[in-house]
């Protein structure tokens, strides 16, 4: 009997996918998984250097790609990104809200106010204003999709080097499952990631404010290692894909077991 191969479609074939944080780190390899599977993918982030590089990248792998600029403490910037996203290719079905900042680290007494007002603008405001713009877009243009938010798994557990991280974080994972509470009979899903330690420039920035904090979370971490961009991105493709159907409402750890 002759052996016959079935090509399976991408993970993503055909989804109209916008991207935050998209220049470097985990949005930028999720703009690339994303294209390889299929995706027409729209990159937003602040820095156009950043996004062009990524967007050339994508090109040039074959995958379509674009770019706009997006600023997520900037209410007008975000609802302006999300439609350039439908202008630009007719639809929107999947977001992937990846934009974070991150503020020196320290314990709460040492916040400053302005880094506790900047963490909450762009963390957890601007990835309400995002849900709020993609939800309208979804819902006029591809009728359903699915929505999927980067936390942390710092927003789990206490969290004395990043408090206001942490906690801008775990009130972005309320907002999720309140989304997928109230999205779901329309048929958007909204589910959300904890990464772990992952080796970006957010960490690096770190370590340079913390020498020995990855040394330290691997030791933490079950399997002992920082994970590569990629392998988050993974988690939220498969979030983000008609696979994960009856998924909604979710704060996936991705951590390597650090907060098992």
């Amino acid at each position: 009997m002759e052996n016959t191969l079935t090509t399976q479609a991408g993970l993503l074939a055909d989804k109209v996918a916008f991207i935050t944080g998209a220049g470097r780190g985990i949005g930028a390899a999720a703009a690339r998984l994303f294209a390889t599977e299929g995706a027409r993918v729209m990159l937003a982030a602040r820095t156009e250097a950043q996004l062009k590089g990524v967007t050339e990248e994508v090109r040039a792998a074959g995958g379509t790609a674009d770019y706009v600029l997006c600023d997520l403490a900037d209410p007008d910037s975000v609802r302006a990104a999300v439609d350039h996203t439908v202008d630009r290719y007719g639809r929107l079905d999947i977001a992937f809200n990846n934009g974070a900042a991150l503020v020196p680290p320290g314990p709460m007494d040492r916040v400053r106010e302005a880094d506790f007002d900047y963490v909450y603008a762009v963390n957890l405001k601007g990835a309400w204003l995002a849900m709020v713009a993609e939800i309208a877009a979804i819902r006029a243009s591809a009728g359903t999709g699915a929505i999927v938010n980067t936390s942390s798994v710092g927003s789990l557990m206490g969290n004395s080097e990043l408090p206001a991280y942490g906690a801008m974080k775990r009130a972005l994972n309320s907002l999720t499952e309140s989304a997928a509470v109230t999205y779901g009979p329309e048929g958007i899903r909204v589910n959300a990631i904890a990464p772990g330690s992952t080796l970006t420039e957010m960490i690096q920035d770190w370590e340079a404010d913390s020498p020995g904090v990855i040394e330290r979370l691997n030791a933490r971490t079950p399997l002992g290692r920082v994970a590569d961009p990629d392998e988050i991105a993974q988690a939220a493709a498969w979030l983000l894909s008609d696979r994960s159907s009856y998924v909604t409402g979710t704060v996936l750890r991705v951590d390597g077991g650090l907060g098992a």
